[in-house]
């Protein structure tokens, strides 16, 4: 993997983002390398299958989920990012999640370690962000920053 340019930086950033829009865990982890190594909040996921029964079990308990990531740094094979998502559970209470990652590629291209942190805050449905229909938040859409989050 070459290093990342501000603009490769960007691009990979909204590709991750667009896969995590479609909420497809097969579509989401062909970009992580077979043997990818990811901390979420406080689970440790190794490999294509464990990212896949992950996603399967997030995406079955946060409802109309929508996230938006936005490019904090990079350096080499290296991308950090800030993010935020809203989603709702089976009883209707919205939260909007905020965390940050830690990306790391390897020579093919694909993420091989992804280290993120995220945080929950509880919402009423009057204070959500993101309006868009289910998927890719469209190019018009307000960021993080635009947004003031």
């Amino acid at each position: 993997m070459t290093s990342f340019t501000r603009e490769s930086a960007l691009e990979r950033v909204r590709l991750a983002e667009d896969a995590w829009n479609s909420r497809d865990p097969e579509r989401v982890s062909r970009g992580y390398s077979l043997d990818s190594h990811w901390r979420n909040r406080a689970e440790f996921l190794t490999g294509r299958a464990d990212i896949v029964a992950f996603l399967t079990r997030k995406w079955r308990r946060e409802l109309e989920y929508r996230l938006i990531k936005e490019l904090w740094a990079f350096t080499g094979n290296r991308i950090a990012v800030r993010f935020a998502y809203e989603c709702h559970d089976d009883s209707g209470q919205w939260y909007r999640s905020y965390g940050n990652e830690q990306w790391e590629f390897d020579e093919e291209g694909l993420m091989a370690h992804r280290h993120a942190s995220i945080n929950d805050l509880p919402i009423e449905e009057s204070d959500r962000k993101y309006h868009w229909p289910l998927g890719r938040r469209p190019d018009d859409h307000p960021g993080l920053s635009d947004l003031g989050l």
